[in-house]
């Protein structure tokens, strides 16, 4: 028999909203958890699609106004012609072509603007070009204004943007230095700042005369590419006439290539999105958890309440459907609040942002319909998905039996769920161990597989798990406080489901932590091993990411008297023999055996003229021997046949293969040579201290090259790692504080199902003192046993994968113990803090009205 309701359910849907009403503390925590992770869904969307149409706006005025463009084909040993640009005499052909108008080469480059104090001008991240001036009435798109000043006009000229003025704090008339770092430093006259219509956030652009721009960025063969305006023709059939008399070229429409590059941008968000929606649903997957224990207490409060629904004629059905109705409104509002959170933190996340000066472009958020949808849709299934049980729970309960006071105390039998738990166990680590013992994306992909199973194992063992483990730790930790202790400990252990389901939480999040922080202390120890056995140079030299060290730097260090050898570290890029697919190699200028340590497996690692030395895996792979000549086909479009001259032990620090300067010289263009690092030897005997400040003085005039000793360049590559390893540790905390109001949550809620337990002790003399304590030291067993477990896994999971990358350098397995003692540590300090409240609240239970509820 139903309730009788005039018109369907309603007062069972009063009998729901009332209760929450009626409990607006637990209200709030359990719509917590929702709104923390909803709010990193929602702030990623927010975040990732308003960088996306700023970069749209910014990229839809790219090839604006030409018809067709022409450039190199992507590197490709069946067309080398075209690898290094587009041929300078293809111009002349291109102008004679039926229906062409006009045609306007291009060059560009990288460039370190230095203000009058011969700073470098920082960009934040943002590009610093240098490209040619094209005059207003042959340029084919947007003409940029010169807002003072004019235009550059002979060798040495200038004209820079505003963004780049106002960073510098040149103006028009001044004179300055601009860094070219395949061509050194060069001095200029700033005559004009021009204006760019768009906020372009830091990006620098120097326009240089067409005359010193082919000079500075081409090797005087080539251009990057050709803009074409045709002529009474449409840009497709231009396009078609264009590539039948260049088939070894790139020919695209304007529209074509704004596309692709959209398209480029798009797939780099696309990579941030994903990265910060994984750590969302991590925190939604642990808000699922919480909520799940929630809704479990708050059913086995209300057993008396719901068995006298049953009693007056509710139906299984209904009492069910009012639980879920519970999870609908806490979705909701979770939601809703979770989405304003999340506009404010992708508004915080681009002032954070921004005050690091990162050089990311301005524009407004964009909040879209899909955003509102997904951030609504996944807070309402993570909410009903985890009341789900606890709601068929409620629908069981038997009218008459749920009268019984101790029937909220008992529980089903852990016996299936311990099996299933050990079972997972037993197949996750031997997965783990199976995968370990391999190497590349099927070892990790095993690895992963058991991780994902040992997780799984302590969802269902966990409660098993934790009764010995709080047991022995009780021992420990609540034994010196007597009776006050054991109680705090009966209490954690005789609700074992909750027990573990709160400290799963925890669990879940600083398992995330220690498999980062045992893979940062990996990876740091493999680059700090492979230096050192790797680099034997007493200094190097090294600059910006993606610039190097600016050409001529080593040439003036080795004019010291006190240097024995300096030896540059080029990056190579070409197609090696039969193979299709681009591969990267290094190459020196000079002899490797003081600077660097080989192991030469055969032949010998001399780089005469045409050598090349190969490392052992290469070899293998390639079927490569002593003697065999292979092609090698680079960028510059000039293939280069060279002979193996020697095979030495793979090793990350010398990648694939080895070549000569003058073989790098070669096959790589003169805009691209540009040194990775420059390696310094001194003249035995020499005061390498002392050197140092030789080193500095003569390297000085480059303005951003840095000058390392082997400690501080291992620091260098550590400080990369410890920045990555930040940003992951601020995105999981997200996660580490949904589990602490989880156990804030539990608690408070332990102290409502136990209020007549608590005001019994307090009736025969406990203390408010020792109510407080007993709650302390069962939220210190729940969050230690959650932190043992979650460190534990991490540290098992972080072994698995980084033996699965030993083949990638990653060759040193290391425990950051300190970290590991530190979060155990925390874990106790946290589970006092999250008892703060509800302890407070238990200590003020009324002895007589709790007695008598």
């Amino acid at each position: 028999m139903n309730v009788d309701v005039s018109g369907g359910g309603h007062p069972m849907r009063k009998v729901s909203l009332r209760n929450l009403a009626a409990h607006k503390v637990r209200l709030v925590l359990t719509v917590l958890s929702v709104v923390l992770g909803t709010a990193f869904v929602t702030g990623s969307f927010v975040f990732t699609d308003t960088l996306r149409h700023t970069f749209d706006s910014i990229f839809s005025q790219e090839a604006q106004g030409v018809d067709v463009r022409v450039s190199a084909e992507q590197l490709n040993p069946h067309s080398p012609q075209s690898a290094a640009g587009v041929p300078l005499e293809t111009i002349s052909v291109l102008e004679s072509l039926p229906n062409v108008r006009a045609v306007v080469p291009a060059a560009s480059g990288q460039v370190v603007l230095l203000d009058e104090q011969g700073v470098a001008v920082q960009t934040g991240g943002a590009p610093s070009l240098g490209v040619n001036y094209v005059p207003p009435e042959q340029s084919l798109g947007r003409v940029d204004t010169m807002v003072s000043g004019r235009a550059p006009a002979a060798v040495g000229e200038v004209a820079i943007n505003e963004g780049a003025a106002e960073k510098s704090g040149l103006e028009a008339g001044d004179s300055t230095e601009i860094l070219v770092p395949a061509r050194g430093v060069i001095e200029v006259t700033v005559t004009g700042i021009y204006d760019i219509e768009l906020d372009s956030g830091g990006f620098i652009g120097v326009a240089f005369s067409a005359d010193q721009a082919w000079e500075l960025f081409t090797d005087g063969a080539h251009v990057d590419h050709v803009d074409i305006a045709g002529d009474g023709i449409a840009p497709d059939e231009l396009r078609d006439t264009v590539a039948a008399a260049f088939p070894d070229l790139q020919v695209q429409t304007g529209e074509e290539v704004r596309d692709e590059v959209r398209a480029e941008m798009s797939q780099a968000l696309d990579f941030v999105n994903y990265f910060m929606l994984a750590f969302g649903a991590i925190a939604l997957l642990v808000g699922t958890f919480i909520i799940y224990n929630t809704f479990s207490m708050i059913v086995a409060q209300r057993l008396r309440e719901l068995a006298l629904l049953r009693a007056v004629g509710a139906s299984r059905g209904q009492v069910g459907r009012s639980v879920v109705l519970e999870a609908v409104v806490v979705g909701v509002i979770g939601s809703v609040l979770g989405i304003i959170a999340g506009i404010g933190l992708a508004y915080g996340l681009r002032g954070l942002l921004n005050a690091f000066d990162l050089g990311l472009p301005e524009g407004s958020l964009q909040l879209r319909p899909r955003t509102l949808i997904v951030a609504m849709v996944v807070g309402l299934l993570v909410t009903v998905i985890s009341a789900y049980a606890p709601a068929r729970r409620a629908s069981k309960v038997p009218p008459v039996a749920a009268m019984r006071t101790d029937l909220a105390a008992g529980g089903d039998s852990l016996r299936v769920r311990t099996i299933v738990g050990i079972v997972l166990a037993i197949l996750g680590v031997a997965a783990i161990a199976i995968g370990s013992s391999g190497t590349g994306e099927s070892a990790a992909a095993t690895v992963g597989l058991g991780a994902l199973a040992l997780v799984l194992s302590v969802v269902f063992a966990g409660p098993a798990l934790s009764r010995p483990f709080v047991r022995a730790l009780g021992s420990v930790i609540a034994t010196p406080f007597g009776s006050v202790g054991r109680l705090a400990r009966t209490n954690a252990v005789r609700n074992s489901r909750r027990t573990a389901a709160t400290a799963f939480a925890l669990t879940l999040g600083l398992m995330l932590v220690s498999v980062i922080a045992v893979f940062g202390a990996s990876a740091k120890s493999s680059v700090s091993d492979l230096v050192d056995a790797g680099v034997s140079a007493d200094y190097i030299l090294s600059g910006p990411q993606g610039i190097g060290v600016p050409v001529g730097a080593g040439a003036a260090v080795a004019a010291l008297p006190d240097v024995q050898e300096v030896v540059a570290l080029n990056g190579v890029a070409a197609t090696v023999g039969d193979a299709e697919d681009t591969s990267f190699g290094v190459s020196f200028d000079g002899p490797l055996d003081n600077v660097v340590t080989i192991d030469v497996r055969e032949g010998n690692a001399d780089l005469g003229d045409g050598t090349i030395v190969v490392s052992d895996t290469e070899a293998e792979a390639k079927n490569w021997a002593i003697g065999d000549e292979l092609q090698l086909a680079g960028s510059s479009g000039n293939p280069v046949t060279v002979r193996v001259g020697g095979i030495y032990a793979s090793t990350p620090l010398l990648g694939g293969w080895i070549v000569s300067d003058d073989v790098f010289r070669q096959v790589m263009p003169s805009t691209m040579v540009t040194p990775f690092a420059v390696f310094i030897k001194a003249v035995p005997g020499t005061d390498v201290g002392a050197l140092r400040g030789d080193i500095e003085q003569a390297t000085e005039q480059f303005k951003v090259v840095q000058v390392q000793d082997i400690e501080e360049f291992k620091g260098s590559q550590a400080q990369q790692i410890d920045a990555l390893l930040a940003i992951l540790y601020g995105l999981l905390a997200l996660a580490v504080v949904i589990a602490v109001l989880g156990i804030v949550n539990t608690l408070a809620l332990s102290v409502v199902e136990r209020r007549r337990e608590i005001g019994m002790l307090r009736a025969v003399g406990m203390q408010r003192a020792q109510v407080r304590r007993t709650i302390y030291l069962e939220s210190v067993l729940i969050a230690v046993f959650g932190a043992v477990v979650g460190v534990g896994l991490g540290v098992l999971f972080g072994w698995g994968f980084v033996r699965t990358l030993r083949d990638q350098g990653l060759g040193s397995f290391v425990v950051p113990w300190d970290q590991v003692i530190l979060m155990l540590a925390a874990s106790g300090i946290v589970g006092v803090l999250a008892a703060l409240w509800p302890a407070q609240r238990a200590a003020k239970t009324p002895p007589l009205a709790a007695i008598t509820d």
